[in-house]
Parts: C-alpha cells; sequence; structure tokens
C-alpha cells in the first residue's frame, strides 16, 4: 500500500496558474522598425500555426514536471504488510572487553594459537546469531565504555559490529564500572523482568570513572541482571634465552570483583580459560528463561520519492535538449 504523508502539498498544485494569471506581463519596449516586405512576411504567416502547434509538447513536459515535483515532495511511502515482533524475549546487553590485554594469544581455535578478542568474537558471535527471539545490543570498552548497538532485532548487524571491533580503539586499560554504568543507562527503561547484561573481561577496572561494585548495586536498584566472565588461559609455557617457563597470562584478573558484580545482581560468576569453557558459558547463558512482554506490530516502510523525483529531472533534461534544438 501506498501512502501519501503530506498530502497538503498538492495545494500548490495550481500555484504556476495564479503566478501567471496575477503577476504583471513584462513589456517589451523596443524600437519601431520599417519593414518594407511586411507584406511578404503577413504572407507566411499562414506557417506559423505549425510552430505554435509544436508548443504543446514543452506545455505538457511542463506540467508533467510540476506534477512530479509535487509528488515527490509529498514524501510517497510503500507501507508493507503487518509484521508481528516476538512477545517473549529478552533484553541481553553485551559488553565486551577490547583492552590491549585481549592481544594475549593464550586461547586456541580450531588447534591453532588465537588472541583472545579472535576467540571471543567467534563464541560471542554464535551466541548472538542464536538470539533470534531477543534483543540484543553491544558495548565495547577499555578506557572507556562506548554504545555500538542499542538494543535491537538485527542480530546480524550486532554481530558483524562485532566482528569489526579492533583492539586500540578505545584505548588499552580497562572500565569495567563505566560499562556497567553505560549499559544500566541503555536499559533502565526496559521491562524489570528482562534486563539482563553479559560482562566479559580479561583484567581488573583500572580506568573510568565508576566503580564496579557502585555500578553493579544500582543495577540491583534497577533489577537489571549481570553476568560476567573472565576469560584467559592460567598457564602459558613461554620460551626465552634461558629455556621455556610457566607464566600465568590472567595474573591481572580481578576475580573478586567480577563475582562481587554478579552476585550483587542476582547473577553468576564464570571463568573461561579456553574456547571450549567459553562455548559451554553461553550455553548455559542460553537457558536463560524468556519473560513474556506486551507484542509489537510494525510495518516496513520505504520511501518512494525518490522515483518520481529522477522522473522529473529526466524530463527536465529532455525539454532541455528540444529547447536547444528549436
Amino acid at each position: 500500500m501506498i501512502e501519501i504523508e503530506w498530502p497538503w502539498v498538492f495545494l500548490l498544485l495550481p500555484l504556476p496558474l495564479w503566478v501567471y494569471f496575477l503577476m504583471p506581463p513584462s513589456i517589451e519596449q523596443d524600437s519601431a522598425l520599417r519593414v518594407p516586405f511586411f507584406k511578404d512576411v503577413m504572407q507566411l504567416q499562414g506557417d506559423s500555426f505549425v510552430r505554435k502547434s509544436r508548443l504543446w509538447l514543452p506545455l505538457l513536459m511542463l506540467v508533467l514536471i510540476w506534477l512530479l515535483l509535487l509528488l515527490a515532495s509529498s514524501r510517497p511511502t510503500y507501507v508493507g504488510q503487518p509484521v508481528q515482533l516476538p512477545s517473549a524475549a529478552r533484553d541481553l546487553m553485551l559488553a565486551v572487553d577490547i583492552s590491549g590485554s585481549m592481544e594475549e594469544t593464550d586461547m586456541r581455535i580450531a588447534g591453532r594459537p588465537a588472541r583472545r578478542i579472535d576467540a571471543v568474537k567467534s563464541v560471542v558471535g554464535e551466541f548472538a546469531q542464536r538470539r533470534q527471539s531477543d534483543r540484543l545490543g553491544l558495548i565495547l570498552f577499555a578506557d572507556n565504555a562506548y554504545l555500538q548497538a542499542p538494543l535491537t532485532f538485527d542480530l546480524v548487524t550486532v554481530k558483524k559490529l562485532l566482528d569489526e571491533a579492533q583492539l586500540g580503539f578505545a584505548g588499552t586499560k580497562t572500565a569495567i564500572g563505566d560499562a556497567i554504568g553505560l549499559a544500566i543507562k541503555r536499559m533502565i527503561e526496559r521491562p524489570a523482568q528482562s534486563r539482563v547484561v553479559i560482562l566479559l573481561t580479561d583484567g581488573a577496572n583500572n580506568a573510568g570513572s565508576v566503580e564496579p561494585v557502585e555500578a553493579a548495586k544500582l543495577a540491583a536498584e534497577q533489577g537489571i541482571t549481570l553476568y560476567t566472565i573472565g576469560v584467559g588461559a592460567d598457564e602459558k609455557l613461554v620460551q626465552s634465552f634461558f629455556g621455556s617457563s610457566v607464566v600465568n597470562p590472567s595474573r591481572d584478573l580481578d576475580e573478586h570483583t567480577l563475582r562481587e558484580v554478579a552476585a550483587l545482581t542476582g547473577g553468576k560468576y564464570y571463568r573461561a580459560k579456553n574456547v571450549d569453557e567459553l562455548e559451554k558459558i553461553y550455553a548455559e547463558l542460553d537457558r536463560i528463561e524468556p519473560v513474556d512482554q506486551d507484542a509489537e506490530i510494525f510495518r516496513p516502510r520505504d520511501a518512494l520519492f525518490h522515483w518520481p523525483l529522477a522522473l522529473a529531472l529526466l524530463l527536465s533534461g529532455l525539454l532541455a535538449v528540444l529547447s536547444r534544438a528549436r
């Protein structure tokens, strides 16, 4: 179905006629000219009706151009069939750490060493694709927290934004408290039974203006549940000039704070030392029961103004060509 959003634009339809009749005609004051062969010219006047008869084509094109411009200005819109959004849905905000420590290559994907951020993108991307009945949002944080995608059913875009995330874009430190605070700000108006934040990090809060525990207390007051995930292996073999040694690449992970933040909101803390454990964690999060929400219905809308506008431009070009030819 096609709708006209601004039908009042067609009130301007007689505007050219008003201008033609109300504006005073232009008066040409040319000097008198004697034409000795005036009679010969009058004999040729019979051919003038041929030229006059050709004026109807430019006039018709001008009328069509004016009509098409009015039609484009009235904002014609194609309205599709009603689409009902899922009535049982959760609101899940994904908060992903992209600080410098996520560069650590202590994960393995398909048997090959991989960076932490690449393992997270792989697992969380698949998790996002499975949430067909949920609204997902995405927050990336390092020195500061940034909203990449608000809560939306467009899971393809959320996954794409996650895949395109680059380390260093937001700094090298970790602002866990700011990420929680931003998630609260974006979810506070949603139904209290469906607000869930899944925060993934490999470090400790060392940036930002909000302490994680204080942000978690505010989240608990608003009925927002926080699930925290600490990612990173606890052992890594490092080769050096003096031989090989085993180090803990996750020594900076603040598990105590992450556990406390989750407990304050009724959530849970998970530890992922490898990709398999990370997949199991998100599989468990998949089992969170959805809550019933009011069904939402929308009708897709596509603007059509460019079609009459393009046709008007084409006719204007043809009219210019005809005028030039004459």
